[in-house]
């Protein structure tokens, strides 16, 4: 079986039926550079999307607020990042937090880590963002998932203080309102993932995963992306990829990752995955056209 579908059918979609109810309440990825390109987001998005705002270290807040403000008034439901390395201290914190509350009714949030490797402030790991009280009345709080592990965090290569934070991560959702989720970096190959989505809930793991997919990209595209984004084992078959010239210049589509995870779905109701999250490598407009062409309507065209 083939890893990367190249081409797609005469009618654009993936020719399962599972797919369309897979996708129902996909989210997306933006950051404000790139939203200020899109002129209106109905026009592309299914009314009510959750839209991760990647709050990329540099960002002013001001531009993180204005985007979150501007989504919501299209009527969708924004969920900025809250990287724990960039954050200086509790008093900007909270900061961020009044400002998204009030300037843009923000009430969902991404809770992570995040990048610079180096912390600048005097948090280092989302599990210390979630103690700090500072998200009390948010009614969804995301953490991060790695189906493919994190040298970062286990640099031997093991899984071990990944699955030690996942338990933590349990633990805390146990004793919070918020809704709790995992969403996780994009990944490649569906079995990997349901193996891991398994595995989680056999070690009494069981919050909903938000499955990470690379939107439609150009190859070279992706695997810039993946080295930038530490995608794992999946790079090397992107390498692998990239040496035949005829599939370098052809876009990568995730009709085949996203139909396999759809069609485990549909026979296995209680299976782990809840939602997809898009990546939209190659563009926010290419990956709505993606998600139309299998299903989901914008809202203008609702």
């Amino acid at each position: 079986m083939a890893l990367f579908p190249f081409a797609r059918s005469k009618s654009g979609a993936t020719g399962s039926a599972a797919v369309a109810p897979f996708l129902d309440g996909f989210s997306i990825e933006v950051m404000p550079r790139t939203a200020e390109k899109i002129e209106d987001f109905r026009a592309l998005l299914p009314q009510g999307t959750r839209v991760y705002i990647a709050h990329i270290d540099g960002t002013p807040i001001e531009d993180m607020v204005a985007t979150a403000k501007r989504l919501r008034a299209e009527g969708y439901e924004p969920m900025p990042h809250f990287p724990a390395r960039i954050i200086a201290d509790k008093a900007m914190l909270t900061e961020w937090v009044a400002r998204y509350q009030g300037e843009a009714g923000v009430k969902q949030g991404l809770i992570l880590a995040g990048n610079p490797q180096q912390q600048k402030g005097e948090f280092h790991s989302s599990m210390q963002l979630l103690e700090s009280g500072a998200f009390d009345g948010f009614e969804r709080l995301h953490v991060a998932g790695h189906p493919e592990g994190n040298k970062d965090i286990d640099p031997d290569g093991s899984d071990r203080m990944v699955m030690e934070a996942a338990r933590w991560k349990q633990a805390f959702s146990e004793r919070t309102d918020a809704k709790m989720a995992m969403a996780t970096q994009f990944c490649f190959e569906a079995k990997p993932v349901i193996d891991w989505v398994n595995n989680l809930k056999a070690n009494g793991i069981d919050l909903p995963v938000h499955i990470g997919v690379a939107g439609p990209a150009k190859l070279q595209t992706l695997i810039k992306f993946a080295i930038a984004c530490g995608v794992g084992p999946s790079l090397k078959v992107l390498q692998k990829r990239a040496m035949d010239v005829t599939k370098l210049l052809l876009p990568y589509e995730p009709d085949e990752f996203v139909t396999e995870l759809a069609e485990h779905k549909a026979a296995n109701p209680d299976f782990g995955i809840e939602a997809v999250h898009f990546f939209p490598l190659g563009g926010i407009k290419t990956n709505a056209d993606w998600t139309q062409r299998n299903g989901q309507r914008p809202a203008q065209a609702a």
